[in-house]
C-alpha cells in the first residue's frame, strides 16, 4: 500500500493522539486503585485496633469474678493481697500515695500499662487500670461505650460526675462479689477501669 505524505502524517498524528489519550486514561484509572488501597489499609488498621481493643475489654471479664485484673497484676486480689504482694509483683510505686486514702501510682511506660492501688488495713481496696500509652487504640483507648454495651450488654449502674473540669460517666458491671467501673471522659474516650468490692 502506497500512501502519500499527508496521509502518512494524518495516520501518525492519530496514532500518537491515541497513545497519549490511552496514557492519560491509564494514569487516571491507576490512581483510583491506589486510593482504594490506601482506604482499605486505613480501614484494616482501624479493624485491627478495634479487634485488639475488644480483646483487652474481654480480658477483664473472667478475672473480675475473682477480684483480679488480667496481665502482670493477675495474681493480686482485692481484699486479700497486701501492699507487699503488689511490691513483689510489680515493684514499689514511682508515685506513692501520700495518705491512707491516696493511690500508689504506676505510670504506663515502654508499652506497659499504668495502674493505681489504694489500700485498707494494708490490703488492696481498689485497683485502677489506665492502659498503655503506646498503641493506645489497640488497648484501652479503643474501648468505647458502644463496644462495651454491645459486648457486655447494659451496665448494672450508670452515673455521671465531675472530676475537676471534666464531666465523666461511670458504667458499673457487677462480677460476683466485685464490680468493674469503666470511667469515660466521652462515649469514645475510656479514661480508666476500676475494680473493687461491691
Amino acid at each position: 500500500m502506497n500512501l502519500k505524505q499527508p496521509a502518512k502524517k494524518a495516520i501518525v498524528t492519530l496514532t500518537m493522539a491515541g497513545v497519549v489519550g490511552l496514557s492519560a486514561f491509564g494514569a487516571n484509572h491507576a490512581v483510583l486503585p491506589l486510593q482504594q488501597a490506601e482506604a482499605a489499609t486505613a480501614a484494616s488498621a482501624e479493624d485491627y485496633a478495634a479487634e485488639y481493643a475488644l480483646k483487652t475489654l474481654n480480658s477483664f471479664y473472667k478475672p473480675a469474678l475473682k477480684g483480679q485484673f488480667p496481665g502482670s497484676v493477675s495474681g493480686l486480689t482485692i481484699g486479700k493481697s497486701t501492699k507487699q504482694d503488689v511490691y513483689k509483683a510489680i515493684g514499689e510505686p514511682p508515685v506513692p500515695g501520700k495518705d491512707a486514702d491516696a493511690f500508689d501510682v504506676y505510670g504506663a511506660n515502654m508499652g506497659n500499662p499504668g495502674y493505681s492501688f489504694s489500700y485498707k488495713l494494708n490490703k488492696i481496696r481498689e485497683m485502677r487500670y489506665f492502659g498503655t500509652n503506646v498503641e493506645r487504640q489497640t488497648n484501652i483507648g479503643g474501648i468505647t461505650m458502644k463496644m462495651l454495651k454491645k459486648n457486655w450488654f447494659a451496665p448494672d449502674a450508670t452515673t455521671t460526675f465531675k472530676n475537676g473540669k471534666t464531666k465523666q460517666t461511670k458504667l458499673t458491671y457487677h462480677r460476683g462479689e466485685y464490680k468493674l467501673e469503666f470511667i469515660f471522659n466521652s462515649s469514645t474516650d475510656l479514661d480508666h477501669i476500676n475494680l473493687l468490692k461491691k
